[in-house]
């Protein structure tokens, strides 16, 4: 008698969109091995097999997260519209929708977990950081060039401006009482207007 056939692994992609939809739906401390095996049809050692830990599949997840995000921070980025237009769309992809944002929760869950990472792990993230920032750098030169900003470092003011960025998604990921998308958006908009906009 001929044994049941083993149902073949469903793609990479599929289980990381499946880790990211849980994140969403669950929370983060929901999501185990076992849980994400029942639903994407594997067991949590065929998991394992694929992602080794589970640090590594969190960190897989975001960089998955990252590459759509990029893709749309791409898109953005090319539109037809002034550099200051497209600064504010920046932040806007930059800060996270509210409370939980799973995007936003699993990069906290990601940087918490760095601090015992490997130099793989933290050249990852890092490569993750760099395609935000060099984005962001080259949108800052495109409006020096253009007259739109006034004059300042490129490559410095992004990196003030991303620390800025940070600190405020994080008060808006963990829900800190007054600090809501809205209310994070009209502070950086502000500080823009203080500190970049042509004189």
């Amino acid at each position: 008698m001929a044994g049941a056939q083993r149902r073949p692994a469903p793609p990479r992609e599929d289980v990381l969109a499946a880790a990211m939809a849980m994140i969403a739906e669950r929370g983060l401390e929901k999501l185990t091995m076992a849980g994400l095996g029942r639903e994407v049809g594997m067991s949590s050692g065929h998991l394992l097999y694929y992602f080794r830990s589970k640090d590594e599949l969190l960190l897989r997840t975001l960089e998955w997260s990252e590459g759509r995000l990029g893709v749309e921070r791409g898109r953005l980025m090319d539109r037809a519209v002034s550099a200051r237009e497209r600064l504010d769309a920046y932040v806007d992809l930059y800060v996270p929708d509210g409370h939980r944002d799973p995007h936003w929760t699993l990069w906290l869950e990601v940087w918490n977990r760095s601090q015992n990472a490997d130099d793989s792990a933290r050249e990852r993230q890092a490569a993750i950081e760099g395609a935000w920032h060099r984005d962001l750098v080259a949108l800052l030169g495109e409006g020096l060039s253009r007259g739109e900003f006034r004059a300042v470092d490129p490559d410095r003011f992004a990196a003030r401006l991303r620390a800025l960025l940070d600190g405020f998604s994080i008060h808006v990921a963990i829900g800190l009482r007054g600090t809501d998308r809205e209310r994070v958006l009209a502070h950086v908009r502000e500080f823009l207007d203080e500190t970049l906009s042509a004189p």
